[in-house]
C-alpha cells in the first residue's frame, strides 16, 4: 500500500467530501458506518478491489461448506446458525432450528416457573461456567441486553482463580439450592470449565442442592461432558456444533441460552445477524460494510497490523464489547504463518473500554502520544425515556458532545478513527453489530492470507500448561520420601535443562501451605532447600 494522505482536521470542506463518499448506511437496520476519517482514498479502494474479489469468493465457498479449518479438517458454519437454510446439509439445518426451538421453550418454562428447582421453588439465579468465547459471548449478552428486573441474575465462573471461585460461590450461598448451573465446554475436556464444575458441584451439594436436577450442559454431542450429563440425567443438554468455534459461538446455544434466561428476544438477535450477513455478502467493496471495515483496518496498518484498534462504545451496555472483540479479532488474525507456511506474524491488537469514561483516561495519549492506533467509535442514538433534562441539561446531549468532541480532537491531531452508529440499540442491533465484525474478520483474514479459523498459539499454551502440571506431579513424587534437597539436586533428579520451572512450582506450593518445608533465601534461588513436611 502507498503511504496514506494525512488527515487534515483544518479543512472542513475536504472532510465533508470524504465523509459523503465513505459513509455506508442501511435504513432497515438503522446502521451507519463512517470510515471517512481513516485516511482512505479512492485509489486505495481501487487497489484493494482485486484482493476483495478473491476474498468474496473465499467467503462464498466457506458458507457453501468448504473445509475452512484445515488443521482440524472442519467446516466453519457459524453463519448457518442465523440462516439455517444456507447450511449445505438439510439435516444440519433442521438440527439448528430444533435447537433454537428447544432452548427457547426451556427458557420460557424456567422464567414462567413451570420448571423448578428440586425443592419446587422457582430457579432464582444462573451460574454460568465457561471460558473464552463460552464466557465472553454470554457476558456480552447479559450486559448488553438484560433489562432491570427481567429474567434471572447471572453469575460467572470463567477462570480457575481460587479466590474468584470462592467469591462467586460464597455470593450465592444458600441460593445454590435454587440456582440453575450451566456448564459450557465444546470438547468437554477443557480444564477450566471442568475444574469450575467440580467446585460448583461440591458447594451446591453441600448446600442441599441436587446437581442432576439443576445442571445443564452445552457441549458437542458425544463429548465427555455430554456423556456424563446423559449418564447422570442432567436437567438438559444443548448442542454445540463441531463447525462452530468458541469465538463465533454467540449465535449458538452459547449466546442464545443466556438470552432466553434474561427474557430477551433471541429471534430478533438472530434476525439482526442474518440481515447483516446478507448485506455483507454483496461482492462489491463500496457496497459491503464488512469489506469497508476490513479495508480500513488493512489501510491503517499497512496490511501488517501496525496500528492497534481502540474500541470506544458510547453505551454502558457495550462495555464488554471491546473484550469480546479482543478474542474474536486477535485469536482469528494473530498468526505466525500464512496459508503457504511463510512466517508473517500477522495480527490486529484490540483494546478499549467505553466512552466517555476513557476521555478521562487514555485519550490523552491517543491525542498527543504515539500514533500507533485507530479508534472505533460506537454510538446508539436512542435515549432513555426516564432520564429527562434537568435545569436544561440532558445527559444524552453531553454524551453525544463528548463523542463528537473527542473524534474532532483526534482528527485535528491527525489521528485515524471510524464510527459506527445505531439508530436504536436492541437485540436486532446487537446481532447486526456482532455479525459485522465476524464478517470483517473473515474478509481481512483473506486479505492477509492467514487462516482465521484455527488457533495454534492457544493450543501451544494448553500443551505447555499440561507439561508444567506433569512436572509438578513428578516433583511431588520425588519429594515424597521426605529428604531435603536443593534446586540443583532436584534439577538433576528430574533431568531438567534449567531449574527455573522448579522455582516457580515450589514457590507456588510453599506459599499456600501445601505440605512442604522450605528454607533459604527466596531472592537467591540457589540457596533454597525443600522437603516434604
Amino acid at each position: 500500500m502507498p503511504s496514506l494522505p494525512p488527515l487534515d482536521g483544518h479543512d472542513p470542506a475536504s472532510l465533508w467530501a470524504r465523509f459523503s463518499d465513505l459513509l455506508w448506511y442501511d435504513d432497515d437496520l438503522g446502521f451507519w458506518l463512517d470510515i471517512s476519517r481513516m485516511g482512505l482514498a479512492q485509489a486505495d479502494l481501487d487497489q484493494l478491489t482485486p484482493a476483495f474479489e478473491r476474498a468474496f469468493s473465499a467467503m462464498e465457498a466457506l458458507e457453501a461448506g468448504a473445509i475452512a479449518n484445515a488443521d482440524e479438517q472442519r467446516q466453519v458454519g457459524h453463519y448457518w446458525l442465523r440462516t439455517p437454510e444456507r447450511a449445505p446439509d438439510p439435516a444440519a439445518a433442521d438440527h439448528i432450528r430444533h435447537e433454537v426451538d428447544h432452548l427457547d421453550a426451556f427458557g420460557r418454562e424456567v422464567l414462567a416457573g413451570r420448571l423448578t428447582s428440586p425443592g419446587g421453588q422457582p430457579f432464582s439465579d444462573v451460574l454460568w461456567i465457561g471460558i473464552g468465547g463460552s464466557g465472553l459471548g454470554p457476558l456480552l449478552m447479559i450486559r448488553a441486553l438484560q433489562r432491570h428486573g427481567v429474567g434471572l441474575p447471572f453469575h460467572f465462573i470463567d477462570n480457575v482463580d481460587t479466590q474468584g471461585l470462592s467469591r462467586s460461590l460464597a455470593g450465592l450461598g444458600e441460593r445454590l439450592r435454587t440456582t440453575l448451573v450451566v456448564v459450557v465446554s465444546k470438547s468437554g475436556g477443557t480444564p477450566e470449565p471442568h475444574l469450575g464444575m467440580q467446585q460448583a458441584r461440591r458447594r451446591l451439594e453441600a448446600a442441599g442442592g441436587t446437581w442432576s436436577a439443576q445442571a445443564v450442559a452445552v457441549t458437542m454431542a458425544c463429548s465427555r461432558l455430554d456423556r456424563q450429563a446423559e449418564a447422570e440425567g442432567w436437567l438438559r443438554r444443548f448442542d454445540m456444533f463441531d463447525w462452530v468455534g468458541g469465538r463465533t459461538s454467540i449465535t449458538s446455544a452459547v449466546g442464545l441460552l443466556p438470552g432466553v434466561l434474561i427474557g430477551c428476544d433471541i429471534r430478533a438477535f438472530l434476525a439482526g445477524a442474518a440481515a447483516m450477513d446478507d448485506l455483507t455478502r454483496r461482492p462489491e467493496l463500496r457496497a459491503n460494510p464488512a469489506a469497508l471495515l476490513a479495508a480500513a483496518w488493512y489501510a491503517a496498518g499497512g496490511g501488517a497490523g501496525r496500528r492497534d484498534m481502540v474500541v470506544l462504545p458510547y453505551r454502558d451496555r457495550l462495555e464488554v464489547f471491546s473484550r469480546y472483540l479482543q478474542q474474536l479479532v486477535m485469536e482469528s488474525l494473530g498468526k505466525a504463518l500464512d496459508r503457504q507456511g511463510q512466517v508473517v506474524h500477522q495480527g490486529l491488537a484490540v483494546y478499549g473500554n467505553k466512552g466517555s469514561t476513557d476521555q478521562h483516561a487514555y485519550v490523552q495519549q491517543l491525542r498527543d502520544g504515539l500514533d500507533n492506533f485507530f479508534v472505533t467509535f460506537i454510538e446508539a442514538l436512542d435515549e432513555a425515556a426516564d432520564i429527562p433534562a434537568i435545569e436544561g441539561e440532558q445527559p444524552a446531549d453531553f454524551l453525544e458532545g463528548f463523542l463528537q468532541g473527542t473524534r474532532s480532537a483526534l482528527t485535528d491531531g491527525g489521528r485515524q478513527s471510524l464510527t459506527i452508529t445505531l439508530r436504536h440499540f436492541d437485540e436486532r442491533a446487537l446481532g447486526a453489530l456482532v455479525a459485522l465484525f465476524e464478517r470483517a474478520v473473515g474478509l481481512y483474514g483473506e486479505l492477509v492470507n492467514v487462516n482465521a479459523y484455527h488457533q495454534p498459539g492457544v493450543e501451544a499454551g494448553k500443551k505447555a500448561a499440561a507439561e508444567i502440571l506433569a512436572l509438578q506431579n513428578r516433583l511431588e513424587a520425588v519429594l515424597a520420601d521426605g529428604r531435603e534437597r536443593d534446586l540443583a539436586a532436584l534439577q538433576q533428579e528430574l533431568d531438567l535443562a534449567s531449574p527455573e520451572p522448579l522455582f516457580w512450582i515450589l514457590r507456588h506450593l510453599c506459599a499456600n501451605d501445601r505440605g512442604y518445608r522450605c528454607s533459604g533465601d527466596w531472592g537467591q534461588p540457589a540457596s533454597l532447600r525443600l522437603a516434604k513436611a
